[in-house]
């Protein structure tokens, strides 16, 4: 410092427009305008260099220990303008009282050419800080010097310990910060290269701290990965951006693992604002990222658990069932998928044949690939979706369904499929069938959790086809149960020609459902008389099913007794009560008599027609249970609906029902039907009879000819339940029509007979002659003589005139009537009685026999099958002598 000179007319510290270039005279020499010695120029500090930090001032002492020279920085420092500074005695301005004779002496040593370097405390005078003024602490740098004329001098250099601690301080923090981070920390300079690296880093990527610098971001990452970087890093080195929580990948050395790492980035700059270069905070979160893929794939696959229990299931059908499954895991889950399920099972069979070990058949039901034109997956031939085929033994898929566990498939080379899992459904330990999720190149393969995943999915499938399959099941034997409780086949009546249609609920849907409990039936009556009924129990499911039985075996068996229709509603009406009873019809009658209960019977409802049709007379006798009225369509008119009183519904009581006759002409069309045909949800009641009506009337329906009549009876089913809306599935359908063909006159035999004994004599001969007539010689003995036997009754027992009543249809019957209400009792004679037998020889003789009242009297009938029918006649000297 010895070539500082004593005086200087300028600040020491120059100001920031002269610090890039050269200092003048004023600033470098004791002269103005005159050169430093050995021409030297000297430069002022750049930009980012320590006196940035560290505050340093300068001043110069005279010979007569006043300052004579204060710096700019010594102003910043002290807070005293060089005008007031100047000619100051520093000991006397910052030196406390109490250390001025001290500072003294060492002035004069100073003064008398001495070096000095110690911490002195100072004060500033300050009005702001009370009297004391500020206090502060510097480190005083003193050296001596001579004036021009000689004379000893000194320069002072002062440093503000304060700020210097300070500065240690952060420095200290700063490297503890740096080395102890337990993240990797990098300094990179505007070249883009290492700096600065801490251990963290270095024990990452290997070697020392210092074995990093000068390394740049390609020297770590590859090549794609470091073009990224580099470029982010030149933009925050350009905008001061920083950038937070950046991806990158790559690897570490010695491990093929991939690792990633969140990096933030941010610019840092020197004390006066230059930026120097980049700081890298990075963080491992390989694992981090391996658990938040964990998690995520548990998340998505218990969103795939409840999509399935949402999805899967919904329809109790087989084949909808799997295919939802699929709907389900295509695409989410995997590429391709199917599902075979065991054709034994699929067609009602408990145990099929090759269950345990893998052997059986299997159905494709479905299939399902996200990608096209996809191969089916199996293995040898490909396997279309309906088609039943079975795996090899030894096959993935044949050993998944023998041990009910899942088999990965092998790929096959060349082939756009690359992992394949075969998994078993399992419900309630039974496997049911064999579901493939496949995953083509360039997707994951399958890992421990989606084998997992595919388990649990494939069980609850199974879970839904097996409740599938049972309802399947029980539904078919509902509805095999219900179909025979109806009439088999075609029903045939005397003087009617009967087509009939019955649709289950959803039958046109595809989809099961319970079956109902609506029926119809054709009973044929004595005296080719014929019984209609269509009826419809409320309710579904098998319960509906047997009440439905029950009240048409009660209906057949009160038919049978030749009650008349209001009369057979009645009865009906208490056995419908009694279903519901536990204790049957009878206390059912004893609790209608009594206040009813809180705890109720289960009651069963239904609503039934019955009609009585007599071919001879074209007469239809009606009584109706709150059912629908029929609907009567007369040739060349109009369809009309029958006024016939609906009365309450069978199982309700109280009230009798009543009956209306009605002649119905000949080639007349009667139609009977339940509610499911004229009501839905979509059409209410009223429009779907004015529907029904309106199909009925189309004047195209009427027969050319009489040999068209049946086949044109169909037809006119068929085209109702087109036209209407016979195919929403909510009910059950019953729809029973018949045309009317009354008997000719010529085949009706019709006599009346006094009550006298030639009558009987007479009542063979008018028969012996209608059936020549008939040309029926083979019935003329066995007819002769059964005739006889009922005369002879009628004038033994009866009462009034007798009528004999002749009827040639499909069979011939043979009525005799009278007033008597008595009805014939049949009983077995002893070999001693001379009579009794006549009863038991009609009952031989005749195909069936039998009475019923009349509305005055009653009426004894026999038949007899037709020569060349299927019923051989009998011989009457065999029946006679089997009396005895």
């Amino acid at each position: 410092m010895s070539e500082i000179p004593a005086r200087a007319t300028g600040s020491a510290y120059p100001p920031d427009d002269a610090r890039d270039g050269s200092v003048g005279g004023d600033a470098a020499g004791g002269v103005p305008g005159t050169p430093p010695p050995g021409d030297a120029m000297w430069q002022s500090s750049p930009p980012g260099s320590i006196y940035d930090y560290i505050k340093v001032a300068s001043f110069s002492i005279g010979p007569d220990g006043l300052i004579d020279q204060w710096s700019l920085r010594a102003e910043h420092l002290f807070g005293i303008s060089a005008d007031r500074a100047v000619g100051m005695d520093p000991i006397e301005v910052f030196i406390d009282s109490d250390l001025r004779e001290r500072g003294q002496r060492k002035m004069a040593e100073i003064l008398d050419g001495r070096e000095w370097t110690g911490v002195v405390p100072f004060r500033v005078p300050d009005e702001t800080c009370g009297p004391r003024g500020r206090r502060g602490l510097a480190e005083v740098y003193v050296m001596p010097t001579r004036t021009p004329d000689g004379e000893k001098a000194a320069v002072c250099i002062v440093v503000d310990v304060r700020t210097l601690r300070t500065i240690e301080t952060d420095l200290a923090a700063s490297q503890a910060i740096f080395s102890q981070s337990p993240f990797g920390f990098l300094l990179i300079d505007p070249d883009l290269r290492v700096r600065r690296a801490n251990q963290r880093f270095a024990s990452l990527f290997g070697g020392t701290p210092d074995d990093h610098r000068g390394k740049g971001v390609h020297d770590y990452l590859p090549r794609a990965e470091a073009d990224r970087v580099s470029a982010t890093l030149r933009r925050v080195l350009e905008t001061g951006d920083s950038i937070t929580d950046m991806h990158v990948t790559g690897f570490v050395p010695g491990s093929e693992e991939r690792r990633h790492w969140s990096v933030n980035l941010y610019r840092v700059h020197s004390g006066s604002g230059r930026p120097i270069g980049v700081a890298w905070l990075g963080t491992d979160i390989t694992a981090r990222r391996a658990a938040a893929r964990e998690a995520a794939a548990a998340r998505r696959n218990l969103a795939l658990l409840n999509e399935a229990g949402a999805r899967i299931g919904n329809s109790l059908d087989l084949e909808t069932t799997a295919r939802e499954l699929l709907d389900v895991v295509v695409p989410g889950f995997c590429d391709l998928a199917t599902v075979d399920l065991y054709q034994g099972l699929l067609v009602g069979d408990e145990t099929p044949h090759g269950l345990a070990d893998g052997s059986a058949e299997l159905r494709r039901v479905a299939y399902a690939s996200a990608v096209s034109d996809a191969p089916f997956l199996g293995t040898g031939e490909r396997v279309a979706v309906g088609a039943v085929h079975h795996y090899p033994f030894n096959s993935p898929c044949a050993v998944a369904l023998r041990t009910a566990r899942p088999r990965s498939v092998p790929a096959e080379e060349g082939g756009l499929v690359q992992s394949t899992l075969a998994v078993p459904m399992v419900a309630h330990d039974t496997v049911v069938g064999l579901v493939q999720f496949a995953r083509t190149k360039g997707s994951e393969p399958f890992g421990d959790r989606d084998r997992d995943l595919a388990v649990e999915l494939a069980a609850r499938a199974a879970v839904c086809i097996d409740n599938a399959r049972l309802y399947r099941r029980e539904h078919e034997r509902a509805l095999i149960l219900q179909r025979s409780l109806l009439p088999p086949g075609d029903p045939e009546a005397s003087g009617l020609d009967i087509a009939c249609r019955y649709l289950p609920g959803n039958a046109a849907t595809g989809r099961p459902s319970e079956v109902g409990g609506d029926w119809f039936d054709v009973i044929e009556l004595p005296g080719h008389r014929t019984a209609l009924v269509v009826g419809d129990v409320m309710g579904r499911g098998l319960r509906a099913a047997v009440a439905m039985g029950e009240l048409r075996t009660a209906v057949r068996t009160l038919a049978q007794l030749d009650l008349e229709p209001a009369e057979v509603l009645a009865q009906l009406d208490e056995i419908a009560r009694g279903l519901g009873a536990p204790g049957g019809v009878q206390q059912a009658t004893r609790a209608a008599r009594r206040p009813r209960e809180a705890d109720l019977s289960e009651v069963y409802l239904a609503t039934c027609v019955y009609a009585v049709y007599d071919s001879v007379t074209r007469r239809c006798t009606f009584a109706n249970a709150g059912h629908l009225p029929p609907v009567l369509v007369e040739p060349g008119e109009n369809a009309l609906m029958l006024d016939v009183p609906p009365g309450l519904p069978l199982g309700v009581g109280g009230e009798p029902f009543e009956e209306v006759e009605v002649e119905l002409p000949e080639g007349a069309l009667l139609a009977l039907y339940t509610d499911g045909l004229v009501e839905s949800r979509d059409h209410p009641l009223d429009e779907g009879l004015q529907a029904f009506v309106g199909a009925l009337t189309d004047p195209a329906h009427a027969p050319a000819h009489r040999a068209e009549t049946h086949r044109d009876l169909e037809d006119v089913c068929d085209r109702v339940l087109n036209t209407l809306d016979s195919h929403h599935g909510e009910d059950d359908i019953a729809l029973l029509m018949a045309r009317v063909q009354g008997l000719p006159a010529d085949s009706v035999g019709d006599w009346t007979l006094p009550r006298e004994p030639r009558s009987v004599g007479r009542a063979r001969e008018y028969a012996r002659a209608q059936l020549l007539s008939w040309d029926l010689e083979p019935l003329v003995d066995t007819t002769e003589l059964l005739v006889s036997e009922l005369v002879t009754n009628a004038l033994r027992y009866g009462e009034g005139e007798i009528r004999l009543r002749l009827l040639l249809d499909r069979t011939l019957v043979c009525e005799v009537w009278d007033s008597g209400l008595v009805q014939p009792r049949r009983r077995r004679a002893r070999d001693t009685d001379e009579g009794g037998r006549g009863l038991q020889l009609v009952g031989l003789l005749s195909a069936a026999w039998g009475s019923r009242r009349t509305p005055r009297g009653k009426t004894v009938w026999f038949e007899l099958p037709l020569p060349g029918g299927e019923t051989g006649l009998t011989d009457p000297a065999e029946a006679l002598l089997s009396l005895f």
